[in-house]
């Protein structure tokens, strides 16, 4: 049961994305005289020239609250297990036995001659 509402929620919430970047598309910038004379002025002729700002925002507004909400809800209701790091289970130290620990070996020392000293000749 809560793998079906997870499921809609994902669904509410890409369609609420979807939504939300066509609306924002649809609405005109500040400068709206630039781009009306590039032809941007076509929703002025759906909406007329200030409704289409009124509809345009409030959908904007209702939109972005529904994604803040699904996406909460989603981060609440996801799957435990989601990242790779939680499904991988981590090796036990293999034990020693305690009768066949060896002692380390000493590190080797570098051998000494055994040639007598030689005094250094003696100046006059």
């Amino acid at each position: 049961m809560s793998s079906f509402v997870y499921y809609s929620i994902i669904l509410v919430h890409i369609l609420a994305c979807i939504f939300l970047i066509g609306v924002v598309l649809l609405q005109q910038g500040k400068s709206q005289d630039l781009a009306s004379a590039f032809g941007g002025g076509g929703t002025q002729t759906a909406f007329g020239p200030r409704g289409s700002a009124n509809v345009l925002s409030r959908a904007t507004t209702v939109l972005a609250g529904v994604f803040m909400v699904t996406s909460l809800a989603l981060s609440i209701l996801r799957p435990r297990p989601s990242t790779i790091l939680d499904t991988v289970k981590t090796p036990a130290a293999a034990p020693t036995p305690a009768g066949s620990a060896a002692p380390a070996p000493a590190p080797a020392l570098p051998a000494q001659s055994t040639a007598p000293a030689t005094t250094p000749p003696s100046s006059r």
